[in-house]
């Protein structure tokens, strides 16, 4: 099962309960296209458009797998290196409590993948938290159809080249060390397919703690809070 990868030294401390869902996208193809983009100096503000249609507004003619209308998904540029955007309030309470009644009797211990020379003894205490995947299809609900689709349009990366949502429960003093969510070839071998980008969707607050940290961010080391 693809959903952990390789380990560093610096670890990521979620002290609180948690509830996460991921959707990791294989655009691999578009990969290049989308990383080689020239980086400005200068960071965005956070936008304040919504994700509406626009009246004022006529759409050009499109095909078949187009929209019909001018839309807009508001988000905040937190990092460029690494590329970190922030989408607020990109689904609302109620689809984020009905994902968590879905996945909550599908729980298990989140398990790792392991490099060459791991075994599950040596990588134990690397992930703690319960998880399970789910696919839109799976879901009768039909939220995480339209959460997937808005996905692809805040990203631009089809729905198509996406794997299955993967829900994640973190309760007090579980985490998962630092790490990447792609498959390095020379540690994991071959893949069919790569993970080019991560989307984290978080289902419930916490008074405290519950970060998801980016150590790295050009030649600085800065851990970026999401909540």
């Amino acid at each position: 099962m693809k959903g952990k990868a390789k380990r560093s030294s610096t670890k990521l401390g979620l002290p609180t309960a948690l509830l996460l869902c991921s959707f990791f996208f294989l655009a691999g193809f578009y990969g290049s296209t989308f990383l080689s983009r020239d980086v400005p100096s200068i960071r965005p503000k956070l936008r304040t458009l919504e994700v509406v249609e626009k009246e004022n507004e006529s759409g050009l003619p499109h095909g078949e797998t187009g929209d019909a209308s001018i839309q807009s998904i508001p988000f905040q540029v937190l990092s460029w290196r690494p590329r970190a955007l922030y989408f607020p309030n990109f689904a609302s309470a109620e689809q984020c409590q009905s994902i968590i009644a879905t996945a909550k009797k599908r729980l298990k211990p989140s398990q790792l993948a392991l490099r060459q020379g791991e075994t599950v003894e040596s990588t134990k205490g690397t992930r703690t938290s319960s998880g399970t995947f789910i696919s839109a299809s799976e879901d009768k609900t039909g939220i995480l159809e339209l959460i997937e689709h808005k996905i692809a349009r805040a990203t631009m990366l089809p729905q198509t080249h996406g794997e299955a949502f993967n829900v994640l429960r973190y309760e007090i003093g579980q985490k998962y060390d630092s790490h990447y969510d792609a498959f390095n070839p020379a540690e994991y071998g071959p893949q069919m397919s790569q993970r080019l980008a991560s989307f984290l969707l978080y289902l419930s607050d916490v008074e405290e703690g519950g970060e998801t940290m980016f150590p790295f961010e050009v030649d600085l080391q800065i851990s970026w809070l999401i909540i």
